[in-house]
């Protein structure tokens, strides 16, 4: 047997009654009647006592007589089985998972500290009872195996300023992480019978050593984007205003006040604090 097998086992309800009946009956008959033979009868029904088995909702039985797999009970309710049956119980439920911070490198070979959160039930009883050793171990040591290899093969942030553009990365590409994340734990898992449920990641960030330093550089990368946006409207800005000027015949521009009423404008309008404005009540030549 290499598989799982599904059994019914028989009316516990029934079994019961067999065994009130034996048991009283022996005893009152052992009294009316004045006959200790009928006392060996009690023994008897003792013994069907240890075969009665209670099934709870998204339970199981894995059910063994003398070390070779019988079947397992994974219907609900009340059964009695064979005596010399061992009965082993393996939850059905869903089962949450969440794995320690881990430091790991990343696709860039940054430290980077990641978690995880699982989902997880049985499925396949007969492989989590057999074929591993301890289910819930194996489930998570193979869980931080898959995170660390899920994080080597993504960087954690894309740096235009060194040429890496991937598609994929692991702040920004959430979807895309924990589907890979989640058929990377169900392949390993299921040496164990184990269906996953759900795999995300529960904790990203830099390492401590590095942390600061990369906080600075995405600060800084943000403000050269920024610095960039910002002279990109002020050269449009210039650009209008002294076609505007010219069309509208407002003032007559050589070159040396179109290249200072540039200057002017462009300090004006890529600057960070507010300009401080100087009358000239004399002309640009004097």
């Amino acid at each position: 047997m290499k598989q799982e097998k599904i059994i019914v086992p028989a009316n516990g309800y029934l079994m019961l009654f067999v065994f009130l009946i034996l048991f009283f009956g022996s005893i009152g008959l052992a009294i009316a009647l004045k006959n200790p033979v009928f006392i060996l009868l009690v023994p008897i029904s003792l013994f069907i006592v240890p075969g009665f088995i209670m099934v709870q909702p998204n339970a199981s039985r894995v059910l063994l007589l003398f070390g070779k797999y019988i079947g397992t009970v994974k219907q609900n309710g009340f059964y009695w089985v064979n005596p010399f049956y061992t009965k082993k119980k393996i939850s059905l439920r869903a089962r949450n998972f969440d794995s320690e911070r881990l430091k790991v490198n990343d696709k860039l070979g940054n430290p980077i500290m990641i978690s995880t959160i699982l989902v997880w039930r049985v499925q396949d009883t007969y492989k989590a009872a057999f074929d591993v050793d301890v289910y819930e171990n194996f489930v998570r040591v193979q869980t931080d195996a898959a995170v660390r290899k899920l994080a080597s093969m993504y960087p954690y942030d894309n740096f235009a300023d060194e040429g890496t553009d991937e598609d994929i990365t692991l702040r920004s590409s959430v979807n895309e992480v924990s589907t890979a994340l989640e058929r990377e734990i169900d392949e390993r898992l299921s040496i164990a019978g184990i269906e996953v449920l759900e795999a995300r990641i529960g904790y990203l960030a830099y390492a401590q050593e590095i942390a600061n330093a990369m906080l600075k550089r995405q600060q800084a990368t943000a403000i050269v984007a920024a610095r960039h946006k910002i002279v990109e409207g002020a050269v449009s800005m210039v650009e209008m205003a002294i076609e505007q000027l010219e069309k509208k015949q407002i003032i007559e521009l050589d070159g040396d006040r179109k290249a200072a009423m540039v200057s002017n404008l462009m300090v004006i309008l890529c600057g960070d604090k507010d300009a401080s404005p100087v009358l000239n009540t004399g002309t640009l030549n004097h």
